[in-house]
């Protein structure tokens, strides 16, 4: 595994989907298609081998968006950002508001990850 480049598409991730949010809500959904990219796009191989195939980048963006899921569903539920202000308004009970959210958004932002380490090894290629 290319652990530093998964640190940088985290990094891209999670910045990328607080700058958005403010910006524009619906536009966070792109920070973890462009995060897994970066993963997969500036990974070096695996140590055993130095080709990277589509799995490998699905793999990268993958772990990319769940872990940068993970930091902004943890910032969020905070209280920092326009998530957890729409949530909070629309929900009493907090408990089952964070499970749902957490759960759907990991899910979301590790598909998209796929996504865009699927894209990253293509262009690389």
């Amino acid at each position: 595994m290319d652990y530093k480049t998964i640190g940088l598409g985290t990094i891209i991730t999670t910045i990328l989907t607080i700058v958005l949010s403010i910006i524009f809500f619906p536009l966070f959904l792109l920070s973890p298609v462009i995060g897994g990219f970066f993963a997969a796009y500036l990974s070096e191989g695996y140590e055993d081998y130095d080709e990277m195939d589509k799995i490998d980048g699905a793999v990268l963006g993958g772990i990319s968006g769940l872990i940068g899921g993970s930091v902004i569903g943890i910032l969020y539920f905070m209280g920092f950002g326009v998530i957890g202000a729409i949530i909070g308004a629309a929900s009493d009970e907090i408990g089952t508001m964070v499970s749902i959210v957490l759960i759907t958004g990991l899910v979301v932002f590790k598909f998209l990850g796929i996504i865009g380490g699927i894209i990253g090894v293509i262009l690389k290629e």
